[in-house]
């Protein structure tokens, strides 16, 4: 089975910068444990509790960002190299810290599946504690984003074989685009140039929106044009319960950034949005690229309403659907057999 890659420059900046390392059982590993976005450090006690070990835990437990609440990034767990056991050897996502004078500087190298599958191990070895501790508070972002990733791999990988066909067709019916979302978004409603699905659940309630407008010029792509938009099609296909009620974008807390997605350009937005006239709101994340073929604008969002919930790993369900939406040039280009995962290493 071919693979479609999309860009990660995370990994291209560990490979370039540190001594990257892949290692792989394959198909004959036994299953990994352990639950989504949980993550093992293996380091002695001492450490752990020293401002090395804190500054990593630090970064772990960061929040993930664009939520209403403050939610950590990872689950943690913690052992020492003497407690690392085959039973934890399963877990599916480690780090393990390797502090020693024998080294001559800081150095990440990772191993893929070497214990287990799916599994990533990070190992980070340093000379002495003090350069360790910088080298994680400097780089916390790139380690998030290293086990983030191959997390939304494995989620697009049971996709793969899992997704809804309706909305797959759906799409394909409108926008001449290809996505993959979980079965489960079975409620619908169809608009112009727009299709929304949802599990219309009055808690935990996740949605999917697609729609797509003329391309005019290049201040498409930026944060005052996208909000505008977004609001401009919300108040027409989403109106809220309450009389005179829609939802709108909060611009206070969305952030734009540039990203690339099957190899082209994206704007990924990432906030909160609001329902104007009603007491609702919640996260959302979104991706809107360019359809070269037909010169038209699509963008892609997830969001979710969960009032009594934690959002965190909701959004991440659904986020890594965004990176399978595979526009009319590039679907002709494929075919249906194709994974599309995000790029995890380079050996």
């Amino acid at each position: 089975m071919k693979k479609y890659l999309l860009n990660f420059t995370l990994l291209l900046t560990i490979c370039v910068l540190t001594s990257c390392r892949g290692g792989s059982k394959g198909f004959l590993s036994p299953t990994s444990s352990g639950r989504s976005y949980e993550i093992l450090v293996v380091v002695g006690n001492d450490t752990w509790e020293s401002p090395a070990g804190r500054a990593l835990y630090n970064v772990l437990n960061s929040s993930i960002p664009g939520l209403p609440q403050s939610e950590a990034h990872f689950r943690i767990m913690q052992t020492p190299m003497s407690g690392f056991d085959s039973t934890l050897k399963l877990v599916r996502n480690i780090i393990i810290v390797d502090i020693q004078d024998i080294y001559t500087k800081v150095s990440l190298k990772y191993a893929k599946n070497t214990y287990a599958n799916p599994q990533m191990i990070m190992t980070i070895q340093a000379p002495n504690a003090r350069e360790f501790e910088e080298y994680v508070e400097t780089h916390g972002k790139q380690i998030i984003d290293f086990f983030t990733k191959a997390e939304m791999n494995r989620q697009i990988r049971i996709l793969e074989n899992k997704h809804s066909d309706y909305i797959s067709n759906k799409v394909k019916e409108e926008f001449g685009s290809d996505i993959w979302l979980p079965g489960e978004l079975a409620s619908f409603k169809e608009g112009e140039d727009f299709f929304w699905a949802s599990t219309n659940t009055a808690t935990g309630n996740l949605n999917f929106v697609i729609y797509s407008y003329p391309f005019t010029d290049n201040n498409t792509f930026t944060k005052d044009f996208f909000i505008q938009k977004r609001d401009s099609v919300m108040k027409i296909n989403l109106p809220g319960a309450m009389p005179g009620s829609y939802m709108a974008t909060d611009t206070l807390f969305t952030e734009v950034t540039p990203i690339n997605v099957q190899g082209d350009y994206a704007l990924e937005a990432r906030g909160l949005w609001k329902m104007n006239g009603d007491f609702m709101g919640g996260p959302y994340v979104s991706h809107t690229r360019l359809d070269k073929e037909n010169n038209r604008i699509i963008t892609a969002e997830v969001f979710v309403y969960s009032p009594d919930k934690k959002k965190g790993n909701l959004m991440r369900g659904l986020e890594p659907s965004l990176y399978t939406l595979r526009l009319p040039e590039k679907l002709k280009q494929t075919d249906d057999t194709e994974v599309v995962i995000i790029e995890e290493e380079q050996q």
